[in-house]
């Protein structure tokens, strides 16, 4: 029988500058029985993609985004090559021809608000490699795919900037809450498209910091009960009916291949979120270093952009957890 595989992870939860953003992936396979645990994807697909960077010349990298994200001081590959590689393929496979940012966001469902810090002329995409490239790739995937009736079916992203974040945390005391609202937002859209095809499904989710009881947020993502079914140290899961099944577990983009390019695609519209933020600020002041935001060098940033900040600025961007 087939069955509906999707991962969710998040890039960003750490810092005091920038977006949180959730990502999401799911992948229709064909040959599943049910009771098995999910399928390795990443030996189904292993003539088109790898875990790491190595042997990425002729394969994609699907794996930890934050390996995969290269250095910003290297001088010889764009730090985005391996994420947009993978993130533009895997869209192309799916039906998305991307040429830009503002296409990609859109594509994902990545929106924010009012911060005018995001706005400015769309930067064309690929930025670390040739024109078409996307297509030869996804055409190298499709050919997997085929062969292990496996099929990529939905990419997303939710955007949780800096407002929307501060407002979580203050109503719910946590951060966990900015991510679990990304989290609840993908399970709706992965539960519509499982009946929408009539598939059991099996979501893959990495842990939200170090909670351990996911049923409320479930139960008020998908407005019915759910019934927890296993509690280890290792995972939690929960049958949340209509043949859909959660699990969070630590370090899931490890060993889960829809987790692991959510977590890539998490990666990818947040970075491009910051080039966007980095390119309204040097815009006024052109000496300013750019910044990642993450803590010790967001603190750095914030001293050095202070002549173009106003208060009301520092409010609306410095998260508060």
């Amino acid at each position: 029988m087939a069955m509906l595989y999707c991962g969710i992870d998040e890039a960003g939860y750490g810092p005091l500058l920038g977006p949180l953003s959730v990502g999401v992936s799911a992948f229709r396979v064909g040959d599943w029985n049910e009771g098995d645990p999910p399928p390795d994807l990443w030996r189904s697909l292993a003539s088109a993609v790898c875990k790491d960077a190595t042997g990425a010349e002729n394969r994609l990298p699907i794996g930890d985004s934050k390996k995969l994200k290269l250095s910003n001081s290297l001088k010889t590959r764009h730090p985005l090559t391996h994420l947009e590689r993978t993130v533009l393929a895997v869209l192309r496979r799916t039906g998305a021809d991307v040429r830009n940012d503002a296409q990609l966001f859109e594509t994902l469902g990545a929106r924010w608000g009012p911060q005018r810090w995001y706005g400015g002329e769309a930067v064309a995409m690929p930025l670390a490699s040739a024109p078409g490239s996307a297509g030869i790739d996804a055409n190298l995937l499709g050919a997997a795919c085929t062969k292990a009736g496996v099929e990529p079916v939905l990419m997303g992203c939710a955007l949780i900037d800096e407002t929307d974040f501060n407002r979580r945390v203050r109503e719910a005391g946590t951060k966990a809450a900015a991510v679990g609202a990304g989290v609840a937002a993908h399970l709706r859209l992965i539960d519509a498209l499982a009946r929408e095809l009539s598939l059991p499904v099996r979501v893959v989710c990495d842990r939200l910091g170090g909670r351990t009881d996911y049923r409320t947020l479930l139960e008020e993502a998908l407005g019915r009960p759910v019934k927890e079914t296993d509690r280890t140290p290792a995972s939690c899961r929960y049958d949340c009916g209509n043949s859909l099944i959660v699990i969070f577990t630590p370090e899931a983009d490890a060993t889960h291949l829809p987790t692991a390019l959510a977590s890539m695609i998490a990666k990818l519209v947040r970075e491009l979120a910051m080039l966007r933020f980095n390119r309204h600020w040097s815009g006024l002041l052109p000496d300013l270093k750019p910044t990642a935001g993450y803590r010790q060098d967001a603190k750095r940033w914030l001293l050095d952009a202070s002549p173009a900040l106003s208060p009301q600025d520092r409010e609306a961007m410095i998260r508060i957890a």
